[in-house]
């Protein structure tokens, strides 16, 4: 089994028995696509949650909206099917205590809502999802099962 690493801003596929993981997820989101029955799974490390409000936008992984159409796009070449596809999320956290309604501390609350958005659009169903509170995760994407571990400090493994 090899394991796929996906970094900041940066999206991957593989295929079983492959597992796929990122890193330190703060208040990124790290989306999980998966097709059961072809057991090919992508997941993106996204930073942002729309790439119409940036002029620097060339990173497509970088983004909900993009990072997620560009993955099934790989999923899809790859051989799995979109109306089998499945999507779980982790991430997303409240990492700087910010005063206020600050956008900047919210950006993880935000990135949630327009990963849920841009799968509820594409028609693909969010299984679970590990979202919010003020702690960093690490997740692995299990393509032989489809099993979607989140590891955080001083917390117990978490599967969605």
């Amino acid at each position: 089994m090899a394991t796929i690493k996906v970094g900041m801003a940066d999206l991957n596929i593989c295929k079983s028995p492959d597992m796929i993981t990122t890193l330190g997820l703060g208040s990124c989101i790290g989306i999980a696509l998966y097709d059961p029955v072809t057991k090919i799974g992508g997941l993106a490390h996204i930073m942002l949650p729309d790439s119409t409000q940036m002029r620097n936008n060339s990173n497509i992984a970088k983004f909900a909206d993009t990072g997620i159409e560009e993955l099934v796009k790989r999923m899809i070449a790859a051989g799995a099917n979109k109306n089998r596809l499945v999507a779980k999320i982790a991430g997303g956290a409240k990492m700087f205590e910010v005063s206020g309604l600050s956008a900047i501390g919210n950006v993880g609350e935000r990135n949630a809502q327009a990963s849920r958005e841009k799968l509820k659009q594409m028609g693909i169903p969010l299984k679970a999802e590990d979202t919010g509170l003020n702690y960093g995760r690490t997740v692995e994407l299990y393509t032989e099962t489809g099993e979607f571990r989140i590891k955080s400090v001083g917390k117990t493994v978490k599967t969605i």
